[in-house]
């Protein structure tokens, strides 16, 4: 799942960036608000996070040009403001949750997966398909009751797959949901990804179909 971080703070924005890094997520950030409606409305993201503290414009104001502009991805809104008044405009505004600074590191993940599973339509955390599972709050994932080891980026590929059984999902897609823009990405790296999946997944588990041309599918298990 990739998330945009939009907050001014660095040390604040780098620690999110490590805390949201270790469950699984890909993530960009940036520091201000016209970087965000620029990255917003061309890039695809699962969930934006938004401080409303940002140097050029107020978060409010981002919120509802995001809006306007069809941006349809989740916003967690992110702020050391207290009034009830300011929280009230932001979900008026078209916030789909409220977290205030400081919050614990553990609920910031929570809130995320929450509204990254709802906006997708699947409020089970626990995804399935056939014999195999992904649980996405505890990051594990087993096959036949026994658990896969899998490293950050190929569980990355896998939960988009499991999250769209049965359909193509594109290179490009997959491409968006696995890495960040500032990643060097070799034009293989997908596929060594898939491929590590398949040798994983072998024989028990679902298969990942090629759709050539298109990207992959993940069938039956």
């Amino acid at each position: 799942m990739r998330v945009l971080i939009v907050e001014d703070d660095r040390s604040l924005a780098r620690g999110m960036e490590a805390l949201m890094a270790t469950a699984g997520f890909a993530l960009d950030c940036v520091s201000s608000g016209e970087e965000a409606i620029g990255v917003a409305v061309s890039e695809p993201y699962n969930l934006i996070i938004l401080d409303l503290g940002l140097p050029d414009m107020d978060g409010l104001e981002v919120l509802s040009a995001l809006r306007r502009r069809e941006v349809q991805a989740p916003i967690l809104i992110l702020t050391a403001r207290r009034a009830v008044n300011d929280r009230i405009e932001g979900l008026d505004r078209g916030a789909d949750d409220y977290l205030s600074k400081p919050f614990h590191p553990r609920e910031l993940q929570s809130r995320a997966r929450a509204l990254i599973r709802r906006a997708l339509g699947t409020p089970d955390p626990v995804l399935r398909v056939g014999s195999l599972s992904l649980d996405r709050s505890t990051r594990t994932v087993a096959l036949n009751e026994s658990v896969v080891d899998l490293r950050r980026r190929e569980m990355a590929v896998l939960e988009t797959l499991m999250g769209r059984p049965g359909k193509v999902v594109t290179r490009e897609c997959l491409t968006a949901e696995v890495f960040n823009f500032a990643d060097a990405v070799a034009p293989n790296a997908l596929d060594v990804y898939v491929g590590r999946l398949r040798r994983k997944l072998t024989p028990h588990g679902p298969t990942i179909r090629t759709v050539r041309g298109l990207g992959y599918m993940l069938e039956g298990g």
